[in-house]
């Protein structure tokens, strides 16, 4: 082979070497399972056998408001925008302390908190609650779901930060993030995609065992693909364990699944977004959820609406993303979705229900 020929495939070989450990360095490589990082101050109480819990689930859209239509808020991706302005951010951020404040529940399990990222300013969102929270909550867990120094969508082209995270009344003692199977893409893609996660803590109860609380955000449907139902019977299999092994525990979060018998009350331009038949059956069939099925599905289903997308076709919340599933241990006293004041914060609504734990044995 000629020198010069030989020179310029080495060269060729060292850019393309180069190129994937910039690639990998830019991007994140989390374990299947791993320590979530956790925070508790204090003396904090520990979950008292047969009290009153009150749980609350809410996505808040990395804080951004609904005054926008964003790049993946339409099915084409043409959404005009692209981040929400500081003002906005600053404002839903009052609005999300003054109805958790409000409401007071003892364990929040949120949703879309961003750190780091560009499109929102680099802030550190879960840190700006925390300043304005830390009275009523001295324990967080949270465990990213995206993170990368640099994507390069044109849409984003910058970093990105994206985590679960649990605020507690009552001790933590321990956090694991779990990873949940991906979307199958082109694998450079893939490096720059969001890596769904369970986030799982366990808060001690007095006397013995744990209650353990599980926040998740799943993938939205993707046609030809199975993420959902590979996700879910992930979630099964968690849920199934704790059972089997007598565990009280809750599960809330972001399922991206409509109850059976809601597609069709969808506008046709929104159904494409949701399978026909829902593999949240998988859950449902055989552990309680909130709502149940005759309340999601049932005449009253639109008190139960819990996401308001932001595309401009849709004028009010139409549609059940959002759930609290729980053990039978668990009796439910009642549950309801703050939907009259809280349209404008994010593009889902809080989920708020209370459980009754079993008394001391």
């Amino acid at each position: 082979m000629p020198r010069v020929l030989r020179y310029a495939l080495l060269s060729v070989a060292a850019i393309a070497i180069g190129l994937v450990a910039l690639v990998y360095a830019l991007t994140w490589h989390p374990a299947e399972r791993e320590p979530a990082t956790l925070a508790c101050t204090g003396d904090v109480a520990q979950v008292q056998p047969g009290q009153a819990l009150k749980v609350m689930t809410w996505n808040l859209q990395y804080l951004a408001g609904k005054r926008y239509v964003f790049y993946y808020d339409l099915a084409n991706g043409s959404g005009p925008d692209e981040r929400p302005t500081r003002e906005d951010l600053a404002y839903n951020l009052d609005e999300v302390v003054r109805v958790v404040r409000e409401e007071q529940p003892d364990i929040l399990n949120l949703q879309e908190l961003h750190e780091g990222a560009k499109a929102t300013d680099y802030q550190d969102q879960l840190a700006l609650l925390q300043e304005r929270l830390a009275d009523l909550y001295p324990c967080t867990s949270q465990a990213f779901y995206w993170k990368a120094a640099f994507v390069p969508d044109p849409h984003i082209f910058g970093s990105v930060g994206t985590k679960l995270t649990t605020l507690s009344r009552f001790r933590i003692a321990n956090a694991e993030r779990l990873q949940l199977p991906e979307l199958q893409q082109f694998p450079l893609r893939q490096l720059f995609a969001p890596k769904r996660a369970l986030l799982v803590s366990q808060l001690p109860i007095r006397g013995g065992g744990n209650l353990t609380v599980i926040n998740t955000h799943l993938d939205a449907h993707t046609e030809g693909q199975d993420v959902q139902q590979r996700q879910l019977a992930m979630v099964r299999a968690q849920l199934d364990s704790l059972q089997t092994e007598g565990k009280i525990w809750l599960l809330g979060g972001d399922l991206n699944l409509l109850p059976p018998g809601q597609l069709d009350h969808l506008a046709a331009s929104q159904q494409a977004r949701y399978p026909r038949d829902t593999p949240l059956q998988a859950l449902w069939e055989h552990y309680p959820m909130v709502p149940s099925i005759d309340e999601a599905s049932g005449p009253e289903q639109a008190s139960w609406y819990t996401h308001f997308p932001n595309d401009p076709r849709v004028d009010r919340p139409d549609r059940t993303l959002d759930y609290v599933f729980h053990s039978p241990h668990l009796t439910r006293i009642d549950a309801r979705v703050r939907q009259q004041d809280t349209l404008g914060i994010s593009d889902h609504l809080p989920l708020i229900a209370r459980f009754l734990l079993p008394p001391a044995q």
